[in-house]
Protein backbone atom coordinates (compact mmCIF):
# COMPACT_ATOMS: atom_id res chain seq x y z
CA UNK A 1 0.00 0.00 0.00
CA UNK A 2 1.33 3.50 -1.25
CA UNK A 3 2.63 5.53 1.83
CA UNK A 4 -0.05 8.54 2.27
CA UNK A 5 2.08 12.08 1.73
CA UNK A 6 1.70 13.71 5.37
CA UNK A 7 2.13 17.53 5.33
CA UNK A 8 2.07 20.08 7.70
CA UNK A 9 -0.16 23.71 6.68
CA UNK A 10 1.12 26.64 9.01
CA UNK A 11 0.52 30.53 9.12
CA UNK A 12 3.64 31.93 11.19
CA UNK A 13 3.96 35.55 12.42
CA UNK A 14 1.01 37.81 12.79
CA UNK A 15 -0.88 37.33 9.68
CA UNK A 16 -4.45 36.56 10.53
CA UNK A 17 -5.70 35.77 6.89
CA UNK A 18 -6.15 31.92 6.74
CA UNK A 19 -8.79 31.38 3.96
CA UNK A 20 -6.17 30.40 1.43
CA UNK A 21 -4.57 28.36 3.32
CA UNK A 22 -7.49 25.99 4.43
CA UNK A 23 -8.50 26.24 0.68
CA UNK A 24 -5.08 24.20 -0.02
CA UNK A 25 -5.85 22.57 2.80
CA UNK A 26 -8.96 20.85 1.64
CA UNK A 27 -7.31 20.42 -1.84
CA UNK A 28 -4.83 18.61 -0.62
CA UNK A 29 -7.38 16.56 2.05
CA UNK A 30 -9.27 15.74 -1.32
CA UNK A 31 -6.21 15.09 -3.06
CA UNK A 32 -5.72 11.88 -0.17
CA UNK A 33 -2.78 13.73 1.69
CA UNK A 34 -2.88 13.60 5.31
CA UNK A 35 -3.21 17.52 6.34
CA UNK A 36 -2.43 18.87 9.58
CA UNK A 37 -2.90 23.16 9.62
CA UNK A 38 -1.08 24.30 12.90
CA UNK A 39 -3.87 27.58 12.75
CA UNK A 40 -2.43 31.33 13.19
CA UNK A 41 0.61 32.80 14.84
CA UNK A 42 2.59 30.31 14.81
CA UNK A 43 6.47 30.70 15.62
CA UNK A 44 9.47 28.53 13.69
CA UNK A 45 9.75 26.50 16.40
CA UNK A 46 6.22 25.34 17.03
CA UNK A 47 6.26 24.57 13.33
CA UNK A 48 9.33 22.58 13.32
CA UNK A 49 8.69 20.85 16.58
CA UNK A 50 4.36 19.86 15.18
CA UNK A 51 5.84 18.41 12.42
CA UNK A 52 8.52 16.35 13.57
CA UNK A 53 6.15 15.18 16.13
CA UNK A 54 3.71 14.49 13.43
CA UNK A 55 6.20 12.78 11.10
CA UNK A 56 5.46 14.90 8.40
CA UNK A 57 7.12 14.71 4.44
CA UNK A 58 6.51 18.73 3.75
CA UNK A 59 5.52 21.85 5.82
CA UNK A 60 3.79 24.48 3.76
CA UNK A 61 3.93 28.27 5.39
CA UNK A 62 1.50 30.73 3.92
CA UNK A 63 3.10 34.19 4.43
CA UNK A 64 0.52 37.03 3.13
CA UNK A 65 2.44 39.88 6.00
CA UNK A 66 5.37 40.53 3.79
CA UNK A 67 7.40 38.94 6.34
CA UNK A 68 8.48 35.99 3.89
CA UNK A 69 12.02 36.89 3.72
CA UNK A 70 12.62 36.70 7.72
CA UNK A 71 9.95 33.86 8.73
CA UNK A 72 10.97 31.39 5.77
CA UNK A 73 14.68 31.43 6.93
CA UNK A 74 14.01 31.36 10.26
CA UNK A 75 12.12 27.82 9.63
CA UNK A 76 14.94 26.21 8.00
CA UNK A 77 17.23 27.38 10.67
CA UNK A 78 14.98 25.58 12.78
CA UNK A 79 14.45 22.69 10.74
CA UNK A 80 19.01 22.45 10.33
CA UNK A 81 18.44 23.32 14.35
CA UNK A 82 16.50 20.31 15.48
CA UNK A 83 18.28 18.26 12.77
CA UNK A 84 15.34 17.64 10.52
CA UNK A 85 16.22 19.18 7.34
CA UNK A 86 14.59 16.10 5.53
CA UNK A 87 11.31 17.78 5.59
CA UNK A 88 10.82 19.82 2.71
CA UNK A 89 9.62 23.15 3.21
CA UNK A 90 7.40 25.22 0.55
CA UNK A 91 4.77 28.19 0.93
CA UNK A 92 2.65 30.66 -0.93
CA UNK A 93 1.97 34.28 0.03
CA UNK A 94 2.36 37.14 -1.65
CA UNK A 95 5.95 36.79 -2.46
CA UNK A 96 7.96 39.40 -5.35
CA UNK A 97 9.82 37.39 -7.81
CA UNK A 98 13.23 38.45 -7.01
CA UNK A 99 12.62 36.90 -3.10
CA UNK A 100 10.82 33.71 -4.71
CA UNK A 101 14.94 32.95 -6.24
CA UNK A 102 16.31 34.09 -3.14
CA UNK A 103 14.24 31.96 -0.86
CA UNK A 104 15.01 29.21 -3.43
CA UNK A 105 18.50 29.57 -3.23
CA UNK A 106 18.12 29.44 0.85
CA UNK A 107 16.64 26.05 0.58
CA UNK A 108 12.77 26.74 0.39
CA UNK A 109 11.59 23.97 -2.39
CA UNK A 110 9.28 25.72 -3.76
CA UNK A 111 7.23 29.06 -3.28
CA UNK A 112 3.64 29.50 -5.03
CA UNK A 113 2.16 33.14 -5.37
CA UNK A 114 -1.81 34.07 -5.78
CA UNK A 115 -4.02 32.22 -8.27
CA UNK A 116 -1.70 29.27 -9.00
CA UNK A 117 -3.89 26.46 -9.25
CA UNK A 118 -4.42 23.97 -6.54
CA UNK A 119 -3.31 21.49 -9.20
CA UNK A 120 -0.82 22.80 -9.44
CA UNK A 121 0.54 22.23 -5.45
CA UNK A 122 -0.77 19.09 -5.72
CA UNK A 123 1.15 17.73 -8.37
CA UNK A 124 4.49 19.42 -7.18
CA UNK A 125 3.91 18.13 -3.84
CA UNK A 126 3.04 14.51 -5.47
CA UNK A 127 6.45 14.52 -7.37
CA UNK A 128 8.45 16.27 -4.96
CA UNK A 129 7.87 13.68 -2.16
CA UNK A 130 7.80 10.83 -4.43
CA UNK A 131 11.63 11.90 -5.29
CA UNK A 132 12.54 12.25 -1.73
CA UNK A 133 11.62 9.17 -0.47
CA UNK A 134 12.98 7.23 -3.93
CA UNK A 135 16.33 9.13 -3.28
CA UNK A 136 15.81 8.13 0.37
CA UNK A 137 15.23 4.36 -0.10
CA UNK A 138 18.00 4.59 -2.84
Amino acid sequence: MEQKIRVLLAKPGLDGHDRGVKVIAAAFRDAGMEVIYTGLRQTPQMIVDAAIQEDVDAIGLSVLSGAHMTLFPAVLDELKRQGAEDIMLFGGGIIPDDDQEELEKLGVDKVFTPGAPTEQAISWLRGAVEKRRTAQEG
